[in-house]
């Protein structure tokens, strides 16, 4: 009997998506894509805190982007996204969880907030960029004196698979202006380079808007 294929809970806009997204591509993992929807009742019996994404990997369901490319990086060892090395193992962390942590649910209250009515648009906006601008000035200072191609190596690492859908949010949503970051800008350019993160982006799923 042919195994199942995983299925992710996705939504095409979502940067937490757009990761684990890129983490099945590079690990070449075929899998079945569930759009969900913002007010999906019953997907609160799949994910109970109805955020995503979730994955449903035969009896294993996982929630939160880091839970699940953990769980992939230790169900599908090809293309490993977290080296050996102890030093650029706990880079890549750290730097993911900038990313998971301290940019993008601030980022997101900001835009919800504004979809509420409890903030304009440029107040939001401003909040948007406030907490995207500390993480990526913290970030850079990490990744002073960095002159391989991608953030901890020559190789697509974990830090690689959370930045580049938070710059990419941030450049097609948010107008930030990536000359400010240069390690960044270096780095988005060489991702959209690459076929994983091109078929992950948010444009390319199936429920995003057709225009």
């Amino acid at each position: 009997m042919a195994a199942t294929k995983p299925v992710l809970y996705s939504e095409w806009l979502s940067s937490c998506s757009y990761r684990v997204r890129i983490a099945l591509k590079l690990k070449g993992v075929e899998y079945e894509y569930r759009a969900v929807a913002w007010n999906d009742l019953d997907y609160e019996k799949i994910n109970p805190i109805k955020y995503v994404p979730a994955l449903q990997d035969g009896d294993i369901l996982v929630s939160d982007s880091l839970a699940i490319i953990l769980y992939l990086e230790d169900k599908y060892p090809q293309h490993p996204l977290l080296p050996q090395d102890l030093k650029r193992k706990a880079l890549n962390l750290q730097i993911a969880n900038i990313v998971c942590s301290s940019i993008q649910p601030l980022q997101c209250y900001a835009v919800v907030s504004l979809i509420n009515g409890k903030l304009g648009s440029d107040e939001s906006l401003q909040i948007v960029h406030h907490y995207i601008d500390k993480g990526f000035r913290a970030i850079e200072k990490l990744l002073e004196g960095c002159d391989c191609k991608f953030a901890t190596g020559d190789e697509v690492q974990l830090a690689d698979v959370f930045l580049a859908p938070q710059i990419h949010a941030g450049v097609t949503r948010f107008q930030i202006d990536m000359s400010k970051y240069p390690h960044l800008e270096r780095f988005y350019k060489a991702y959209m380079e690459i076929p994983a993160f091109q078929v992950a982006c948010p444009e390319n799923q199936p429920d995003a808007p057709s225009s």
